[in-house]
C-alpha cells in the first residue's frame, strides 16, 4: 500500500538515504561519511527542529564513579519491565560510554562539578547518578548543536529541508532502494521526486502527535514508522506508549506539544503533591517521587481521577538555584504565569515517547532488504514495556554507529524501483486529524480498557472513510497517524494485562502468560497481520 501522492518530477541519488535529523540520523550520517559513503539527509522542517532539542534530562552512561554498565543494564531490565531483548540492552549499555566519548570528540560540551569533572545527575528508575545533562536543561539542544556542526562541516553529506518522505520504493525482489518525497520549496526540487540509495534509514522520531497533548514537537507524526509499515516491515511494542508523567499543565491547553517539566526537577529535589497536599509517591513506590515513569504517570492519573482535577502539583520551592539549573523550565513556568521557585506547578501526564517501533535486528536492519530503522522509530528490543529515562539519546548514538557500521560492510549494488500500477492507495482528509487525536487520548492513552480501545477502534474506522483526492502535507500526515493509531489500539487490545507503560484497568495485574513481543504487519490490501514472539526472561 502506497500513500496517493503525484508522479515524480525529478530524481537524485546516494549512498545512503537517512530521514530525520535528531541525533540517530545525525550519528548514522557521520559514521556512514567515516566510511566514505555519500549521504542524502532528508528532514521534514528546519534540520534542527525535531525532538532531539528538546530533551532536557539528559544522555545516560555508565561513566561516573563506582558505576558500571551492568549496574545500568539492571535498572535498563527494571524499567522494561520483563520485555526487555538482553543483546540489545548489553549493546547499549557496553558501547553506550564510548559512543557519549565520541560524542564529545565532536564538541558537545556536557555541565562540570566544580571538581572540573562531567557532572552526573539521577533520574527515575536510576541507582546511580550517570545522567549527563548541558545547560542545565537543554542537553537535547547541546547534543544537536554539537552534531548538526559536523555534519553541516562535511561536504559529502547533502541535506534537503522542509521535505516530507511520502513512501520507500522497491526493487523486483521487495528491497528498499529510495524513496519518494515531497519537497516545499523553488526550483527543481519544488513538489514529488525520487531519491535513490543502495540503504535507507529511517530515524524520524516519534509519534507522539497520535494524542492530543504531547511533548513531542509538531513534526513528530511518526511518518517513517508509517512508511516502514506500508513497506511491509514488521513493527512491535507499539502499545507501550510512555507518558512523561509532569507536563505543564494548562486549562486553555487544546493539544499539541505542552512544556515538559523534567524529571531531574524531581531528581534534585521537587515533591508531587495531590489536591490535600499530601505527598502522594510516599509508600507507593521503593524509589518514590523518582520512580519509572509509568508508574508515576499512573498514580497522577489515579490522584486527578479521585480529585476530579486535570492535574496534580510538584513542589520545587526547595531548589533554591531553580532558574539556573533548569532555566529552560522556569522560562516556560514564567511564561504560563507560574513562579517554580514560589509557587507549586500544575502537572500532568502526556504522550511523550514511544518504546516501540519498527522491529530491528543489532544492526538496525528491519525486516525489508535495505531499510534500516534507528532511534525512536525502531523497536531495537532495549527498552522493553518501559523505557529507562535518558536511555533515548544514547540508544541513537549507540545503534546509529551500528548501523553506518553495518552498511558500510554489506552495502547492495543500486537497484531500479518496479513499477506497479496495481499497487493500492490511500489518503486521509487532513480533517481527521483533531478527532483521531482526541480519541487515543480518551480511549487509548494512560489508561485503557477493552471497552475504551474498542470505542477508539470504532471512531478510527469511521474516521478512514474520509478520503481526501488533494495529495499535500497535511493529508499525509493525517494519513500516517491513522495507520499509527490503528497499530497501537490493535496491539493494547491484544495485550490483556498491565504492564510497563501500557495499563489494562480490565486487567490492572502483569501475566506471565504474556511475557511476549506483539508483532504486526501491514498487508497490501489494507489488512493486518499479528503475531507474537517469547521473550526471554
Amino acid at each position: 500500500m502506497k500513500l496517493f501522492a503525484g508522479t515524480p518530477g525529478w530524481t537524485t541519488s546516494a549512498d545512503v538515504i537517512i530521514i530525520g535529523s535528531g541525533v540517530a540520523g545525525l550519528t548514522t550520517a557521520l559514521n556512514a561519511r567515516a566510511s566514505k559513503l555519500s549521504v542524502l539527509l532528508v528532514t521534514k522542517a528546519k534540520i534542527d527542529a525535531g525532538s532531539t532539542k528538546w530533551a532536557q534530562g539528559g544522555i545516560a552512561a555508565a561513566l561516573g564513579p563506582g558505576d558500571t554498565p551492568e549496574q545500568h543494564k539492571s535498572d535498563t531490565l527494571i524499567a522494561g519491565a520483563g520485555l526487555c531483548d538482553l543483546d540489545a540492552v548489553n549493546v547499549l549499555v557496553t558501547e553506550g560510554p564510548e559512543a557519549v566519548r565520541k560524542l564529545i570528540a565532536h564538541g558537545a560540551v556536557f555541565d562540570k562539578a566544580e571538581s572540573g569533572e562531567i557532572a552526573l545527575t539521577r533520574e527515575g528508575g536510576h541507582h546511580r547518578n550517570r545522567i549527563l545533562h548541558a545547560g542545565g536543561d537543554a542537553t537535547g539542544a547541546e547534543v544537536s548543536r554539537a552534531l548538526l556542526a559536523a555534519v553541516q562541516n562535511d561536504p559529502g553529506i547533502e541535506v534537503i529541508e522542509h521535505a516530507l518522505v511520502i513512501d520507500a520504493l522497491t526493487a523486483v525482489d521487495g528491497s528498499v532502494c529510495g524513496v519518494t518525497l515531497h519537497v516545499i520549496g523553488e526550483g527543481s526540487r519544488d513538489g514529488v521526486g525520487r531519491a535513490l540509495a543502495r540503504a535507507v534509514v529511517i530515524a524520524t522520531g516519534g509519534l507522539g502527535q497520535v494524542y492530543s497533548q504531547t511533548t513531542n514537537p509538531p513534526v513528530s507524526t511518526g511518518d517513517g514508522v508509517a512508511l516502514a509499515l506500508r513497506a511491509g516491515a514488521d513493527v512491535a511494542d507499539v502499545e507501550f506508549i510512555q507518558f512523561h508523567p509532569t507536563v505543564l499543565w494548562s486549562d486553555t491547553a487544546r493539544g499539541g506539544q505542552q512544556p515538559l517539566i523534567s524529571e531531574a526537577v524531581r531528581g534534585e529535589g521537587a515533591i508531587l503533591l495531590n489536591h490535600k497536599g499530601e505527598k502522594f509517591m510516599q509508600g507507593k513506590h521503593p524509589q518514590a517521587d523518582l520512580a519509572p515513569r509509568d508508574i508515576v504517570a499512573k498514580e497522577i492519573f489515579t490522584q486527578m481521577r479521585e480529585s476530579n482535577l486535570g492535574h496534580v502539583w510538584l513542589d520545587a520551592t526547595a531548589i533554591a538555584d531553580f532558574s539556573e539549573r533548569f532555566p529552560t523550565i522556569y522560562a516556560s513556568c514564567l511564561a504560563h504565569g507560574i513562579d517554580p521557585q514560589k509557587q507549586l506547578i500544575p502537572v500532568s501526564p502526556a504522550s511523550h515517547y514511544a518504546s516501540g517501533g519498527v522491529l530491528v535486528d543489532l544492526n538496525g536492519q528491519s525486516s525489508v532488504a535495505g531499510l534500516y530503522v534507528c532511534g525512536e522509530s525502531a523497536c531495537t528490543g532495549a527498552h522493553g514495556a518501559n523505557r529507562l529515562a535518558s536511555n533515548s539519546l544514547l540508544e541513537g548514538l549507540v545503534f546509529g554507529a551500528r548501523i553506518a557500521e553495518h552498511i558500510a560492510t554489506h552495502l547492495a549494488p543500486q537497484k531500479e524501483p518496479a513499477r506497479d500500477p496495481s499497487e493500492p492507495t490511500l489518503l486521509l482528509d487532513p480533517a481527521i486529524r483533531i478527532p483521531l487525536q482526541l480519541a487515543m487520548s480518551e480511549g487509548a492513552g494512560v489508561m485503557r480498557s477493552e471497552k475504551s480501545l474498542q470505542t477508539t477502534l470504532q471512531t478510527l474506522t469511521q474516521l478512514g472513510t474520509h478520503a481526501s483526492h488533494t495529495p499535500d502535507v497535511a493529508a499525509w500526515e493525517a494519513s500516517n497517524l491513522f495507520f499509527l493509531a490503528q497499530a497501537i489500539v490493535q496491539s493494547a487490545l491484544e495485550r490483556k494485562e498491565t504492564r510497563g507503560s501500557h495499563w489494562r484497568s480490565d486487567f490492572p495485574a502483569l501475566s506471565e502468560d504474556w511475557q511476549l513481543r506483539i508483532i504486526q504487519k501491514l498487508n497490501r490490501d489494507g489488512s493486518w497481520n499479528t503475531r507474537t514472539e517469547a521473550v526471554a526472561p
